[in-house]
């Protein structure tokens, strides 16, 4: 699985390396962290687009995230799409939850399901919330969930 940064630099430790390594310098210059996972997707044409976000924040001191992007043919209904979303940031959340204890940095993962009955990504709303939740996971979703529908939602080609 390729990650970069925000800047285009390719990071090239396998991710839960470059997160611990992230963790202990941030650390280190008194940072407080918070760390926000999520994924948007796009559909264009036959191809869907999903990006992965893990977003650091530095109490008071702006962030960085890391990216990444992956491209299926699979054609999903909108709560589908939505679910794997949400399975794809909670994979990410899972492999990298250790090191959140271990450091002690609260984590959320953040689904890009509107609260509003009346949009169409609101039929997962009940199914991701249980599957975060069930997880053990912090959940926030729209308005909230600034990492996947502001962050994610700008990487996404």
């Amino acid at each position: 699985m390729l990650w970069r940064k925000f800047n285009g630099d390719m990071v090239d430790l396998p991710i839960k390396d470059a997160v611990e390594q992230a963790i202990r310098r941030e650390k280190e210059k008194g940072f407080h962290l918070k760390v926000c996972i999520g994924t948007d997707s796009q559909v264009k044409g036959l191809d869907t687009e999903f990006a992965t976000v893990i977003v650091f924040l530095r109490e008071g001191h702006g962030g960085f995230m890391f990216i990444h992007n992956e491209k299926t043919k699979t054609k999903y209904s909108i709560k589908e799409r939505m679910l794997v979303e949400v399975a794809k940031s909670i994979e990410i959340a899972y492999e990298l939850c250790n090191l959140f204890s271990k450091y002690d940095v609260d984590m959320e993962v953040h689904a890009d399901i509107n609260t509003n009955p009346h949009f169409k990504s609101n039929d997962a709303l009940k199914e991701a919330m249980g599957y975060i939740l069930g997880m053990g996971f912090a959940f926030k979703a729209k308005p909230e969930a600034f990492a996947s529908s502001s962050c994610a939602n700008k990487v996404v080609n």
